[in-house]
């Protein structure tokens, strides 16, 4: 192993320490701060200096595009002018990891003139920026990965998991769904997919590998054969789904020893096939095939007939825009 590939694993595995040191580290300090941003009528103004300013930027991004109003205040521009665009119905979050910053908390002491309610990212909690909050988030580390423990390394990452957590746990608070991610997100490709639905690329008619009940066992395993897709769909004359076939089927049964010819499918199916509904949307069929450790879905409506299937494939493989339409 070079000396470069071993110092960047150390620095790696330093900085995952510093993150899952935060773990313990969230206390009901932090369920404050996600209630005062909750209850404030305006925005999240982020501010810091230096390495912790370029992380509130990230921060703040997150925040935005998981529907919660933010926009970055640099210290210095705040005390020369652009105080103006903070009010009593904001909410700041001032980050430094000293918090003896001192343009930070210049501006800090400013801020509580006005009213609002200031909650701290610091690494230490005795600081003048702490003790000027009304909440304190401890982000403090054990060491930098910088060699000479003076490089902002750790403690920067550690800060931006700090804001993704903070930024997550409002999501949940506030019941942030796909639909208002998408109309944050509506040109990205992450956008279009958590938005579009099943039915937009489901696979139906003709294409659907199905026999119906009764039909024989190697009638159905040709038929799986000639359309290559590993599964086949048993339903009845009615199109009501009964059962499913796969590969993974048929190989238990062949070590079984199973006497395949002369049987009908019907012994030889799973009967309870995961199914989705055609409204479902792609990114909750991801999470679902991941879930049950499955590549394909049967589709039906709400009387359980087969109206076609979605594969993995088809969703992440796809070329081109999917189209949608947006209720």
């Amino acid at each position: 192993m070079t000396d470069s590939i071993k110092h960047a694993k150390e620095v790696l595995k330093i900085e995952a320490e510093s993150i899952l040191e935060l773990v313990d580290k969230i206390d009901a300090g932090f369920s404050r701060a996600v209630e005062f941003i909750c209850e404030a009528k305006g925005r999240v103004i982020v501010t810091g200096i230096g390495k912790s300013g370029l992380v509130g930027k990230k921060i703040v991004a997150t925040l935005t595009s998981t529907g919660t109003p933010a926009i970055f205040l640099h210290p210095v521009e705040g005390l020369h002018g652009d105080l103006g665009i903070v009010t009593r119905d904001d909410v700041m979050l001032a980050i430094s990891n000293s918090g003896e910053t001192s343009e930070l908390n210049t501006l800090i002491l400013s801020v509580k003139d006005i009213g609002l309610s200031l909650i701290a990212f610091t690494g230490n909690m005795s600081s003048t920026l702490a003790r000027n909050s009304d909440v304190v988030i401890d982000v403090s580390v054990d060491r930098e990965a910088c060699p000479f423990g003076l490089a902002p390394t750790s403690s920067t990452t550690a800060t931006l998991a700090m804001g993704d957590a903070l930024a997550v746990a409002l999501v949940e608070k506030m019941d942030f769904t796909e639909r208002d991610f998408y109309k944050f997100h509506p040109g990205g490709h992450l956008g279009q997919r958590l938005m579009a639905r099943v039915k937009d690329v489901m696979i139906g008619g003709d294409d659907i590998p199905v026999v119906f009940s009764g039909a024989s066992a190697l009638e159905t395993i040709e038929k799986m054969d000639r359309k290559n897709l590993g599964f086949i769909f048993i339903t009845d004359r009615k199109k009501h789904l009964l059962g499913i076939l796969t590969d993974g089927d048929l190989r238990r049964h062949i070590r079984k020893g199973t006497k395949l010819k002369g049987r009908p499918v019907d012994d030889l199916m799973t009967e309870t096939p995961k199914t989705i509904a055609p409204d479902t949307s792609l990114a909750r069929t991801i999470e679902i095939m991941q879930t049950d450790e499955i590549t394909a879905l049967a589709i039906i409506d709400s009387d359980k007939h087969l109206e076609g299937y979605v594969h993995l494939h088809d969703i992440l493989g796809r070329g081109g825009t999917i189209k949608i339409s947006i209720p």
